[in-house]
């Protein structure tokens, strides 16, 4: 049948927009929009592809002297169609943020980084009591850290734990223990900003983080995920 001759061709297919659609957008060669688009149109190849094989498999006819090709496209075509899948279940399972700090009452503010965000479509400023809410709901476990290290010595440990994580520093104020930096997310090259907070406490010190994201309704958990990599990086630092 020519339909099986024509599905690894569309497993091709399915996973070239899978592997452009965040590097073109990387590259400024789209928006991130239609790059979402792309692995929304490689979910529907892939898924479909699969589907196909799978019917045709069931053929005993079709199967007899093409199993190989109908496999292949099976599994290929589920692998494609699997990642953006899980993206959007992701997506779905956590609230439409992009603005996650430990301290929600007091967030730290964004200042040597405000002018880098004049043109982001998400503002710099803190969106309120209601995204505090639905982070508390989601997200209960990012908090403050707290430690026994005097400020000082923290915000060394801070600084180098930020560019350990291939954030780039944008300011590092010592004097108002307050760290800038830029995170650039690997496949779509999205640029979420980072503020870091040190202060004393009792002889030692607390560690406010925040993190948001420049464009995006939702960051589909990223900066909450971002937050707990940072501090469990300085908590095994400082230890």
């Amino acid at each position: 049948m020519k339909i099986v001759g024509l599905l690894p061709l569309l497993v091709v297919i399915g996973a070239i927009l899978l592997l452009i659609a965040g590097p073109g957008a990387r590259l400024d060669l789209w928006d991130f929009r239609f790059g979402f688009t792309l692995m929304r149109w490689a979910l529907y190849v892939g898924a479909g592809t699969a589907a196909v094989a799978l019917l045709l498999a069931l053929i005993p006819v079709t199967r007899r002297g093409n199993f190989l090709k109908l496999a292949s496209a099976l599994v290929i075509g589920l692998a494609v169609a699997a990642v953006p899948y899980l993206q959007v279940r992701e997506a779905r399972s956590v609230p439409p943020i992009h603005d996650i700090s430990t301290d929600t009452v007091n967030p730290p503010p964004f200042v040597a980084i405000a002018p880098l965000r004049a043109d982001a479509p998400n503002p710099v400023e803190y969106a309120g009591d209601e995204v505090a809410r639905q982070q508390r709901e989601a997200y209960p476990d990012i908090t403050s850290f707290s430690s026994d290290v005097y400020p000082a010595i923290l915000f060394e440990h801070a600084v180098a734990t930020a560019r350990n994580m291939g954030w780039e520093i944008v300011a590092a104020e010592p004097d108002a223990g307050r760290i800038e930096a830029t995170d650039t997310t690997f496949w779509f090259g999205f640029k979420d900003d980072v503020v870091i907070r040190i202060q004393g406490n009792n002889g030692g010190s607390i560690v406010d983080v925040r993190s948001k994201s420049r464009v995006g309704m939702s960051d589909v958990g990223a900066n909450a995920a971002r937050i707990r990599r940072f501090l469990d990086a300085l908590e095994d630092r400082v230890n």
